[in-house]
């Protein structure tokens, strides 16, 4: 199982963080990495047969006449990409209950977008959302501790890992404080001037409202939406009456968990809601990663990425 980053120093987080994706005792990382997302690319590799959930921009109409069966065209990715991460730093993501917060998870999927595109001539850069002192947010391009912080894409391993501590650093959001939203942070990417890149949103996507910006953003870049679960927000153990407080607003109530048919709605509403939080996801044109804190994420980022490289034929990003 993977370690937890809650115990390390940032010195060895960091430190931990780059061991996982670069020598993987497994191996399933080294070498070259298959692309995070299909793309971005212009040069023509080869066409295959369409599969449910390929982009319909793709459609290889010569192909598809020739052989009366519908094919995509399958591009190799440009050699020089510049990738955005995207991190929610809002306060539902400090919530845990297993084997880490959201919070560290985020890093760590922050990581492994970072390592896996890392290659010379490649650019990464970030935007955080947050709150500013007091609960009150500053100014979207603001670059102090809190508020949204912009990190202009750079090259480079040091520039990744300034990315990496400042994901680590990041303040603490208090529950019910004013803050900026992951639609606030889509919005600041989205009056960029840059040119389509790899976007990855990392966030529970619990708030509301970032829809229509991961929609804006999905038509200029490649976008990848990871999002991070904990445990108990699929279900409830049967612990009583239990105090459960909303940290988005700070509210609090109580909760009869030893009722199995309040268990029962609470897990069929949670479901409604993840399937929906996918379903938004792929209309808005974003490839989509679920990762939990209960479950070994390293391995799930693994098979993600194993999956992306046979259905686009094993190439490389």
């Amino acid at each position: 199982m993977t370690p937890t980053l809650r115990e390390l120093t940032p010195e060895q987080a960091l430190k931990h963080l780059e061991l996982l994706f670069t020598r993987h005792p497994d191996g399933l990382l080294q070498g070259d990495h298959p692309a995070l997302a299909p793309g971005p690319g212009d040069e023509m590799a080869e066409t295959r047969p369409y599969v449910v959930g390929d982009d319909v921009r793709r459609m290889d109409w010569n192909a598809t006449a020739r052989t009366t069966v519908p094919h995509v065209r399958l591009t190799l990715a440009d050699r020089e990409l510049t990738t955005w991460i995207v991190l929610d730093a809002s306060a539902s993501m400090d919530f845990g209950t297993a084997r880490m917060e959201k919070r560290d998870l985020a890093v760590g999927a922050a990581a492994a977008v970072a390592f896996l595109t890392e290659r010379a001539g490649n650019r990464l850069g970030a935007i955080f959302s947050g709150s500013g002192p007091g609960g009150h947010p500053q100014g979207r391009r603001g670059t102090g501790p809190h508020g949204i912080r912009r990190i202009p894409p750079r090259t480079g391993r040091q520039h990744l890992l300034t990315i990496l501590r400042t994901a680590l650093d990041r303040p603490r959001v208090a529950p019910g404080a004013s803050a900026d939203s992951l639609a606030d942070a889509l919005g600041v990417l989205r009056a960029l001037p840059d040119r389509g890149g790899l976007v990855a949103v990392v966030s529970d996507f619990l708030e509301t409202g970032w829809e229509r910006p991961l929609r804006a953003v999905a038509r200029r870049h490649q976008v990848l939406a990871i999002e991070t679960v904990d445990p108990r927000e699929l279900e409830l153990p049967a612990v009583g009456l239990l105090t459960v407080m909303d940290p988005e607003t700070g509210r609090r109530r109580e909760v009869p968990t030893h009722a199995r048919k309040f268990r029962d709605r609470y897990a069929e509403a949670a479901l409604e809601q993840r399937a929906l939080i996918k379903r938004t996801i792929h209309r808005a044109g974003a490839a989509h990663l679920r990762l939990r804190t209960d479950r070994d994420w390293v391995r799930d980022v693994v098979k993600y990425v194993e999956d992306q490289r046979r259905r686009t034929g094993g190439g490389a990003a």
